[in-house]
């Protein structure tokens, strides 16, 4: 349903199943039975949103979920591990200094979204923070890609996505019978 089918009634009611502490996929589920609608979960949860409503973190008279117990890890559980995992006292500290994304070497045209030209780099800048207008960077862009060489690389990492999934493969030739 669109946000403007939501009727004065069907909002009140929305408001008072979070009130009660209702979940939104549960008032959502009590709205139509009670309206005859088909609202969904995420169309509530924007309704609230756009209502200001609240729900509540955790309620007292709600019990808190049961920990999950650990199941037994296999051996071959371990050895198929990816990576290994960090002790808690040896989890290495952030850097002293942030780390600078856009560091490529270009000077950006820093041009507006409706002067790019088709054949302009579009790698953004800007807009980090509130009233801070978006720029890209306008130099001549890659063929078959949306950025010029640096931006480009600074995107990608070596080689393709699939060679950086895969790694390495051996094959071995087989004499067919």
């Amino acid at each position: 349903m669109q946000s403007g089918d939501w009727t004065p009634e069907h909002s009140q009611a929305l408001r008072e199943y979070v009130t009660r502490g209702i979940s939104f996929a549960r008032a959502a589920v009590e709205i139509n039975a009670r309206f005859g609608t088909a609202y969904t979960r995420n169309a509530a949860l924007g309704r609230g949103k756009r209502m200001g409503l609240v729900v509540p973190v955790q309620r007292e008279d709600r019990p808190m979920p049961k920990a999950s117990t650990p199941r037994k890890v296999k051996s071959r559980d371990l050895q198929s591990a990816k990576a290994p995992r960090l002790e808690p006292d040896k989890v290495p500290a952030p850097p002293a200094t942030p780390v600078q994304l856009r560091c490529v070497g270009v000077s950006p045209r820093l041009i507006s979204l409706v002067e790019l030209e088709p054949g302009d780099c579009r790698y953004p800048y800007g807009g980090d923070r509130d009233d801070e207008p978006i720029a890209f960077c306008g130099h001549p862009r890659c063929e078959g890609s949306s950025y010029c060489t640096p931006h480009f690389h600074l995107t990608r990492g070596v080689g393709t996505a699939s060679e950086r999934a895969a790694g390495p493969v051996m094959l071995r030739l087989v004499e067919a019978a």
